[in-house]
């Protein structure tokens, strides 16, 4: 087994790549944030809307949804836009981020507004889906303060953030952080949501080529929860508290 000191691409097996988190990159969205896990970049934004779907009209609740797309040239070859019909890859992922991001609030009573979400790939080099829950949540920030500040709302409903980071075995060896070739080699993938609170929010964990154990997932996990944390304190220095 190799030392886990050894570089990938210059980082250790417990190490993220390097993140960036930028706000305000779409002037007309009540919230947005560009976010780079690597070369993987995600652009999220956040519009607010009167109104909410039908089956919520007269309750005096918001909603939050999330819808995600991988643009045609965020990957070596082109992908067709999903003009029709959703695959059911692109499905799966915008319900997790959805999921994922109304576990920032404790109830809904925000007034019937909706405020959707939009996360899509600019480029894809491995873990799309956990840059765009940890972007999307600066995002739902800054669209619920925007909120605030027209006088929609008297104080933010989000009482916690959320973040998300791949982990899995590959070659035999725990690694954070998965980019593209690490992700297709994995024997072990998993995805790991947790809010700032130290709750999990969501785990998703497969054996694609093999089995583990548990102490190889007690493993997993507490590699994502180490860099969940380090996500965590750059959403926080990103929101400027």
């Amino acid at each position: 087994m190799a030392d886990s000191s050894q570089a990938r691409d210059g980082r250790g097996n417990g190490d993220l790549r390097p993140v960036s988190l930028e706000r305000g990159v779409a002037p007309y969205a009540e919230g947005s944030c560009l976010i780079s896990f690597g070369a993987t970049r995600v652009l999220c934004t956040a519009s607010v809307e009167t109104g909410v779907p039908s089956w919520r009209r007269g309750t005096g609740e918001g909603w939050l949804t999330a819808e995600y797309a991988m643009l045609p040239r965020a990957t070596k070859t082109r992908t067709a836009r999903e003009r029709a019909q959703l695959g059911g890859r692109t499905q799966e992922i915008q319900r997790l981020i959805g999921r994922s991001v109304r576990a920032m609030l404790d109830d809904f009573a925000f007034g019937e507004f909706t405020v959707k979400l939009d996360c899509d790939v600019l480029v894809a080099d491995g873990g799309t889906r956990t840059a765009a829950i940890t972007g999307a949540a600066v995002a739902i920030v800054d669209a619920f303060d925007w909120m605030v500040r027209e006088g929609k709302l008297t104080a933010s409903p989000i009482k916690r953030l959320v973040a998300a980071v791949s982990v899995g075995i590959v070659d035999g060896e725990a690694r954070l952080d998965l980019d593209y070739h690490e992700d297709v080699r994995a024997e072990v993938d998993m995805n790991v949501v947790m809010s700032s609170a130290s709750s999990f929010v969501e785990v998703q964990g497969t054996g694609e080529h093999g089995t583990f154990d548990r102490a190889q997932l007690d493993a997993l996990l507490d590699m994502a929860v180490a860099g969940i944390r380090r996500l965590d304190e750059a959403q926080q220095a990103t929101l400027g508290g």
